[in-house]
């Protein structure tokens, strides 16, 4: 006989709805911003036609997405280059910034010697070194990865430090009353608890690294949309330059997306950052 304690034990919800709710969730936030992106591109073709501007200046939607068919494979090849120097430098930058808010975090005295020259560094034009790297390393790909490490690791050295500084003070006087060591409190602790803020760190980073790479293909590459949009404008080749264009923002979306995907499978072995986007 069920005991009425049992009954008010029953879930209240069905296992598994979270996820496709989700998924609607996104797709009703994404047809708005589809529906607007549509009609831009329509009152676009409009006022090129109406106006008369000359393809030159301006060229219109259908012209570029018939560009974008015809010259699929260039670009295909080129986005797989550029794809690779995104990709690599944002790797290093995450390790590079992880390791700098580790220590800055473990080390006040490394918080008060570096921090500062972080920032500074932070500040330095990034076009203004794209040139100088190429002098120092040639035209491969190192220059470009330098050039998105420098871009893109300070998002993630920032975040990750707050989240490391946002320990609950109760909670560490708890550890330490216990005798656990420094060490002990930023593995078990702070590097918990900073993983949400990290995440928040690379999905900015991801968007730095595909800015970075575009902007060293234009101080010195042979491949590459950053490239192939450099080349088009030297060439008044409108339509392939806002087709270049097109494919670095969709792959710049994409990136985005799919470290929001990454940081949503990792959330299911991680608490804090299913905990952190509730």
């Amino acid at each position: 006989m069920a005991t009425p304690t049992a009954a008010k034990r029953e879930p209240a919800t069905e296992p598994g709805v979270r996820g496709p709710g989700k998924l609607r969730k996104w797709f009703a936030s994404a047809w708005p911003s589809a529906l607007v992106l549509v009609g831009i591109l329509i009152v676009w073709e409009l006022a090129v036609e109406i106006l008369g501007i000359s393809e030159f200046v301006l060229a219109k939607p259908s012209e570029f997405i018939a560009e974008t068919w015809q010259s699929r494979e260039l670009l295909a090849a080129a986005t797989w280059v550029t794809t690779q120097e995104i990709v690599y430098g944002f790797l290093i930058s995450v390790a590079v910034g992880i390791a700098l808010a580790v220590l800055i975090a473990r080390f006040n005295w490394l918080y008060r010697a570096i921090y500062p020259l972080i920032v500074l560094f932070q500040v330095v034009p990034k076009v203004a070194l794209a040139p100088i790297f190429i002098l120092w390393f040639g035209y491969e790909l190192t220059p470009k990865l330098l050039l998105v490490v420098v871009i893109a690791f300070f998002p993630i050295t920032l975040n990750m430090l707050v989240g490391l500084r946002s320990i609950d003070q109760d909670l560490l006087l708890l550890m330490r009353s216990v005798g656990a060591t420094r060490n002990q409190i930023l593995t078990r602790i702070q590097i918990p608890t900073s993983l949400p803020y990290l995440f928040a760190g690379m999905r900015i980073a991801i968007t730095l690294a595909v800015i970075g790479a575009v902007v060293a293909e234009f101080a010195g590459a042979s491949d590459g949309l950053g490239y192939l949009i450099q080349f088009a404008s030297t060439q008044l080749d409108t339509p392939l330059m806002f087709s270049a264009l097109i494919v670095v923002s969709l792959l710049g979306l994409v990136l985005y997306y799919g470290m929001s995907l990454v940081e949503l499978v990792l959330a299911r072995t991680f608490p804090h950052i299913r905990d952190a986007e509730q």
